[in-house]
């Protein structure tokens, strides 16, 4: 019995949440993946009987599981950086954990908003469109540009998904600098990068994301600038 007490302390509580989170990430990225090089490109390919059947019948439930693991991965993450911080207290905000960990947090926040108020809105209206075609009615005109959007965003969400991934794991395995560390410069060039990548999500185009390869291709890229930005601007507080 005084095993399985350790799984309700404060360190046991914590890997309950972390295996939850990872769990509900699972479903999030996943379903994420597979609406970008799989469905994608299938509905590329499809009739329109065939389009029609996957907008009316396929389409809510892949997006239901997508949503909603973003949700749950979202909040349950907050309760983890809230869980951390109240253990090493506002003091330690500032070490390698914590930079990691914080950048990997702001992109999987943009990702989560991009989920759920811009694809999945975007994607009732398609929803919506299919259905009343389907029924002898009028295709909503909104809904082709609406999913054009939620189509940048979508690649927008896989090309962070690479470098959030890399600093989610990152905050436990690599470790930097040494105590207190001086990120003023860096986290206002990444509010500025993620800001710009965000800002096209909203209001560009898929550029070089076009393609399941240029995405990826992007999102390595991304990541080795955000390596090199740690590198060259998280350094020791110097006393």
């Amino acid at each position: 019995m005084e095993t399985l007490a350790t799984l309700f302390d404060m360190q046991g509580m914590h890997f309950i949440f972390r295996m939850l989170h990872t769990f509900a990430g699972l479903i999030w990225i996943g379903h994420l993946y597979y609406l970008n090089f799989c469905q994608g490109g299938f509905m590329a390919e499809a009739d329109a009987p065939m389009k029609s059947m996957m907008q009316r019948k396929m389409f809510p439930r892949v997006l239901w599981w997508f949503r909603y693991g973003a949700l749950w991965t979202f909040i349950i993450g907050l309760v983890l950086l809230s869980m951390r911080g109240h253990q090493e207290g506002a003091g330690l905000m500032m070490n390698s954990y914590w930079v990691n960990i914080l950048t990997g947090a702001l992109m999987a926040t943009i990702m989560a908003g991009n989920v759920w108020f811009v694809i999945w809105p975007a994607q009732k209206l398609v929803i919506a469109s299919a259905e009343q075609v389907a029924t002898g009615g009028q295709a909503i005109a909104e809904a082709a540009p609406r999913a054009a959007q939620a189509t940048v965003a979508s690649r927008t969400n896989v090309l962070l998904s690479i470098p959030m991934l890399f600093f989610m794991n990152a905050a436990s395995h690599w470790s930097y600098g040494g105590g207190q560390l001086s990120t003023s410069l860096y986290w206002i060039i990444t509010f500025i990068v993620l800001g710009a990548i965000e800002f096209n999500a909203l209001k560009g185009k898929t550029g070089p994301m076009t393609t399941v390869k240029g995405v990826l291709t992007s999102g390595f890229v991304l990541l080795a600038v955000f390596i090199l930005l740690i590198a060259l601007l998280v350094k020791p507080v110097v006393m």
